[in-house]
């Protein structure tokens, strides 16, 4: 898998195991579907373990489970955190693909490689956080 995982990505994704309740071996779970006005849509979950068919990274020790789908989508993407006064929430850089120049998140017809525009980013909500039944 070729996917980064900034150091705010990294410490919002420990936080969030730690205060999930899931225990001590627990990972962050992200799913990512096409869909939204980015292209992309997500949700996560802190998981006790992974569930049949997801893949484990393992960034300095925290767990980190994704289904297959959203490996393939994700490879070569940057997932990071930002914070702002107006919101919050991880962020999915992919700097293969740019923006159709009317939103600055779309990719819609816009080939992999391609130069013009800026780098699609995604943003996930941190209202979507969800706790396991």
């Amino acid at each position: 898998m070729n996917i980064t995982i900034t150091s705010a990505a990294e410490r919002f994704m420990r936080r969030m195991v730690r205060f999930g309740g899931a225990g001590a071996d627990a990972g962050f779970r992200l799913t990512v579907t096409l869909g939204g006005c980015s292209g992309y849509s997500s949700e996560f979950t802190v998981e006790p373990a992974p569930k049949p068919g997801d893949g484990a990274l393992d960034v300095n020790g925290l767990k980190v489970f994704l289904p297959e789908q959203s490996r393939l989508m994700l490879d070569g993407f940057t997932v990071d955190f930002t914070e702002t006064a107006m919101e919050s929430g991880l962020t999915f850089v992919n700097p293969n693909v740019s923006g159709c120049g009317t939103c600055g998140t779309s990719n819609a017809g816009v080939k992999p490689g391609s130069s013009a525009g800026s780098a699609v980013v995604a943003k996930v909500d941190i209202a979507s956080i969800t706790r396991p039944v």
